[in-house]
């Protein structure tokens, strides 16, 4: 009667393989007392050898599969355990060992649609019952903590993810049973898992908690807060197709070749497979009989392999992650069943069916009544399959493309059927080519996109710069078409006098291309901001930069097609926070939307302008004036081109997003993408909001000067009080110095009018005179006996930064303080 309820059996061994723990759980399961066991070795309760066991544990950290062990009164059971390898601070390590005993029966289902959203659900969730023992676990969380559901049902938290995380979040999933409230845990559970637990109690029509939820929603920043590279989820053309060539392998080889086949991959490709392998004997075509032994087996085997995991997993062994497992219907028919789950990492140690074809380079074929193969079969969860279906014979066929080892195929026929003959080989060969060239195709794919991914990362912003005049939110999605990322970018730039510049482009074309012309086209719009050039100014130098670009790539690659990004659009605006006004221009962009503080929603009608590269056609740059708290979006016309509706209808979602209040601007940016997105999109998306804040006349001073040297020292006085008012005492000496140079250049080379004005930000003193001369004033080197020629070099001591600004008619000298005290 003690089998029908469910309890866990935990023992501890240390580094020797002494036992150092036995629980009560032990006790009832295998019948010994703790004076019994404690202090001897763990192999004396094994029924098999215990250096197979110390093989399939080498190198890991974490175990789960079947052990044959004794019991106390004779009889050998089959248990299936889960081992964790833990570190003390310090530094001894041990292993904790845990066995869920349970009922034999059924976790609960529900309809079919509940089972097919909880199975697929993009979030990890696990359901746990009022004993805190997981009952369900979904596939996604399977793959998140790489354990199958069956080796975590009948377990705690605590001992499926041992640790203060793992402990923490069953202490507040007993909190959850009594009190009947949700719960949010902090701490990962895992490394692909978020950076908090969400409980849910699960409760019956009457209100009674009957189980709690776990899930644990992903990090915010993968949404693309801030972010730009991250994806929501993995990109079309990686992994699921390495999955679907693998499952195509599977249907058309079974049942016709074989009653079960099992694909296993590689992370990584190997490179050139070893010539040779371990002691085979060849048979009929080619065929190699394994001899399930390690003699031969030794470091080559894992360098053929090229998993890179040699050291960690044990010399020879692999390390292969399952892509597809199908069998005969009336055999092991389900690709989620016991054993490894799919994506799971397993290790193959070196005398293993999968590491000695690799090794070999070429098919082995097996009985699986081998002892050796038979002790893979029964230590390694992996091969869980293998023994589930009754197969007899059993044909090992390397995935081989381009000269690189991919994984491995295993193919499986019952003892009824008879072993693999010639033709069966050299189908088998032929099929397996085919599906190698897939993965092969697959994975030069998902390099290719990963390389454009990280180079994508690495020209866009991944920190949006501090300054006063706007608060900013943005969001990056990459596409999720098989064409690959494409160039679209955003930035943020302080200007002089408290202003910021926002710009949003779209370079034409997907892949490497495309972002590293968008890479090219950020840095020059960042180096033209910073030398002031007004709005349809910039946008004229960037379009023939594009000129040059596509002469450039048209010269060496005369088929590329928008060779140098000709067809890019791009908007720029500059916001001035103290005269509350903003100048855009755009080529060929989308207009931006405003929301004014009363909810008004409208499109500012920009000229739209040509896009870049056309060269010879202007650009026209307007002013428009946005009250305090408004609303600025920026976009790419990928938020548009969503294929389930018009764009009439999108824009009335965007609207609508954008004017319901709210603080948060991160949330504005989430609500946009969710009214606008029902799938991942098929072009890039860039997203920038910003609110506009103000700089009030209580934080800006300005004079008329004028052309009088006798005025310098009047500039002086201003200063020095304004600065008094503002409390800026401690930097009035160096201010003074600077005024007194820049307004004396302003009256000794320049033209009235003068006007001399002063901007307190909160970190910042910015020093401005303004003069109508259009003459630049250059820093030089004054010589020994020279009289001036050094008030701009003080500025520039002094100064944190100083420029000059150039306007339609006058320039702007300026120089800005930083006002932040650094630590001694």
């Amino acid at each position: 009667m003690e089998r029908q309820s469910t309890y866990t059996a935990t023992a501890t061994i240390d580094e020797r393989g002494i036992l150092t723990g036995w629980s009560e759980g032990a006790r009832r399961l295998l019948g010994y007392d703790p004076s019994a066991v404690l202090g001897r070795p763990a192999t004396a309760l094994l029924a098999a050898d215990g250096a197979a066991v110390r093989r399939a544990v080498a190198g890991r950290t974490r175990w789960n599969g079947t052990v044959p062990l004794h019991h106390q009164d004779g009889r050998r059971l089959e248990l299936g355990v889960l081992a964790h390898r833990r570190v003390s601070r310090g530094g001894a390590t041990d292993w904790l060992v845990v066995s869920a005993v349970t009922p034999r029966v059924q976790p609960p289902r529900g309809e079919p649609l509940e089972e097919w959203t909880f199975l697929q659900s993009p979030f990890p969730l696990a359901v746990f019952d009022t004993e805190l023992r997981l009952v369900r676990a979904n596939r996604r969380l399977e793959h998140a903590l790489t354990l199958p559901e069956a080796a975590m049902r009948g377990l705690g938290l605590a001992h499926i993810v041992p640790g203060t995380a793992g402990e923490e979040a069953e202490r507040s999933m007993r909190l959850v049973l009594e009190s009947g409230r949700p719960r949010e845990v902090p701490g990962r559970l895992g490394p692909d898992l978020g950076p908090a637990t969400v409980l849910t109690p699960l409760k019956d029509a009457d209100g009674r908690v009957r189980a709690v939820c776990l899930s644990a929603p992903p990090d915010q920043d993968a949404a693309g807060r801030q972010h730009p590279s991250e994806e929501t989820g993995k990109p079309a053309g990686t992994a699921a197709e390495q999955a679907r060539a693998a499952q195509e392998l599977g249907e058309v080889t079974v049942p016709r070749l074989a009653d079960v086949i099992a694909v296993d991959l590689l992370d990584s490709p190997g490179g050139r497979p070893a010539e040779t392998g371990g002691p085979d004997t060849d048979v009929d075509a080619g065929v190699g009989m394994g001899t399930g032994t390690d003699a031969g087996m030794g470091a080559g085997a894992g360098t053929s392999a090229g998993t890179g995991t040699g050291a960690s997993a044990g010399a020879g062994a692999v390390v292969l992650r399952r892509a597809a497992l199908r069998a005969v219907p009336d055999g092991y028919g389900s690709a989620h069943g016991s054993g490894a789950g799919i994506g799971e990492a397993v290790v193959c140690p070196a005398g293993s069916p999968p590491a000695q074809c690799l090794a070999a380079a070429r098919p082995l074929l097996y009985d699986t009544a081998d002892p050796a193969v038979a002790e893979w079969t029964a230590l390694d969860p992996g091969a869980a399959w293998l023994r589930a279906t009754g197969a007899r014979s059993l044909l090992a066929v390397p995935l081989l493309a381009q000269g690189s080892a991919l994984g491995v195929a295993l193919f499986g026929r019952r003892p009824e059927r008879g072993p693999f003959g010639p033709e069966e080989l050299r189908l088998a060969e032929e099929f397996t080519t085919k599906a190698a060239a897939g993965i092969q195709q697959a994975r030069a794919y998902s390099r290719a996109r990963t390389t454009t991914m990280a180079l994508q990362h690495s020209l866009l912003p991944h920190h949006l710069p501090d300054q006063a005049a706007l608060e900013i939110a943005t969001r990056y999605l990459p596409a999720a078409t098989r064409a690959g990322v494409g160039g679209d970018w955003f930035d943020v730039i302080p200007l002089s006098g408290a202003r910021v510049a926002l710009v949003v482009g779209d370079v034409v074309g997907h892949g490497i291309r495309a972002s590293a012309t968008m890479g090219r086209l950020r840095t020059a719009v960042r180096t033209l901001a910073d030398v002031d050039l007004p709005a349809d100014e910039l946008l004229t130098h960037l379009d023939d930069l594009v000129l040059r670009l596509a002469a450039d790539e048209g010269s060496t690659d005369p088929a590329a097609e928008t060779a140098g990004g000709i067809g890019t659009t791009c908007l720029y605006a500059v916001y001035d926070p103290v005269s509350r006004r903003c100048t855009l221009a755009r080529a060929g962009h989308p207009p931006p939307a405003v929301v004014t503080p009363d909810g008004t929603v409208r499109f500012l009608d920009v000229p739209a302008g040509p896009p870049l590269g056309l060269g010879g056609l202007p650009f026209e740059a307007v002013e428009t004036e946005l009250p305090e708290g408004s609303l600025l979006a920026l976009y790419t016309d990928g938020l548009f081109e969503a294929r389930d509706h018009d764009i009439d209808e999108a824009l009335d979602k965007m609207f609508s997003a954008l004017s319901r209040p709210t603080k948060s601007l991160d949330a504005v940016c989430d609500r946009v993408l969710t009214e606008l997105l029902s799938h991942r999109p098929d072009d890039d998306i860039a997203l920038l909001v910003a609110r506009t804040r103000v700089l009030h006349e209580d934080r800006v001073a300005s004079w008329e000067l004028r052309s009088d040297p006798t005025v310098v020292s009047l500039a002086r006085r201003y200063a020095t009080e304004q600065l008094s008012a503002w409390g800026l005492d401690e930097v009035a000496f160096a201010t003074e110095l600077m005024v007194s140079e820049l307004v004396t250049n302003a009256i000794r080379y320049g033209r009235p009018p003068i006007q001399f004005r002063l901007i307190h930000q909160d970190s910042t003193l910015i020093c401005e005179v303004y003069d109508s001369s259009g003459t630049t004033p250059h820093m030089r080197r004054a010589r020994i006996f020279d009289e001036g020629g050094r008030g701009l070099l003080l500025v520039a001591q002094l100064a944190d930064r100083w420029g000059t600004r150039h306007d339609r008619i006058g320039k702007t000298v300026w120089a800005e303080q930083s006002l932040t005290v650094s630590a001694p």
